[in-house]
């Protein structure tokens, strides 16, 4: 089978940039937060930062391959930006995988194309569209249209962001556990505080999240039969029963009680 890599990403404002697009040298990096998201929700009415000014904290990763399913945050919390878009990068190198996310296009691919650039991380086979491999002019990672990346959220709004809908409530609809006490919203206090075992924690359940949802989705497709359905999520299952750590039993006491 073509391998699948489901991704996400966790995203803290980039101290280092605001600095450099600001005058603001004589203020802690907590204050230079502080005074971005403030300035930020005077000018939008939300906190929401530009694209470039976010600094990845953590990826996420499920994989799917003819050696069965795994879940993992690429790299260490300590790890240098650039470790772990190299890490990322590298898989898709190596693999040259379906890629699956939920808001990849408008979120977690601009800010990998962001920082890539801020680092200076070469990723040739991602940026292909035919020049070395001509089976990538007609399905490439880059285009909207194109199945090597499938931005779930996209697709199922038929490309219509009116229609966007969130992975925790579809997710739940569909009887999986959903987001487990944590969101994007909180990221950055938690990671400030040193809880970076949760974000990476909550990244790890979002990815699986997003798995479940695609399996769903090529259900309804046809391009998985009931019976490899029902294989895929025992599948999912039984991975998660063999991790000894908190946020999966609690991930897997949820999926029970759905």
């Amino acid at each position: 089978m073509t391998p699948i890599l489901v991704f996400d990403l966790e995203t803290i404002p980039d101290v280092v940039g605001l600095r450099q697009t600001n005058d603001w040298g004589d203020l802690s990096d907590l204050e230079v937060v502080e005074r971005a998201l403030a300035e930020r929700h005077a000018k939008t009415g939300n906190t929401f930062l530009p694209h470039h000014l976010h600094k990845i904290a953590v990826i996420g990763c499920a994989f799917r391959d003819d050696n069965g399913f795994r879940v993992k945050c690429i790299g260490q919390a300590d790890d240098p930006e650039r470790n772990l878009i190299q890490g990322f990068f590298k898989t898709i190198d190596h693999y040259s995988p379906t890629i699956v996310s939920w808001n990849g296009s408008g979120f977690d691919l601009p800010v990998l194309h962001y920082r890539s650039l801020v680092h200076g991380v070469v990723a040739s086979r991602y940026w292909d569209n035919g020049n070395d491999d001509r089976d990538f002019k007609f399905n490439n990672y880059l285009s909207r249209y194109h199945t090597r990346h499938t931005d779930l959220m996209d697709v199922l709004a038929n490309y219509g962001g009116r229609a966007n809908a969130p992975l925790d409530d579809l997710a739940k609809m569909c009887g999986f556990p959903g987001k487990l006490g944590m969101d994007g919203s909180k990221v950055w206090q938690a990671w400030q505080q040193g809880h970076t075992d949760e974000v990476r924690a909550y990244c790890e359940t979002d990815v699986v999240n997003t798995w479940l949802v695609y399996c769903r989705f090529q259900l309804i497709r046809g391009l998985l039969t009931q019976a490899a359905y029902d294989h895929e999520i025992a599948l999912v299952r039984a991975h998660l029963e063999s991790l000894d750590a908190e946020h999966w039993y609690e991930y897997l006491e949820a999926w029970g009680s759905v």
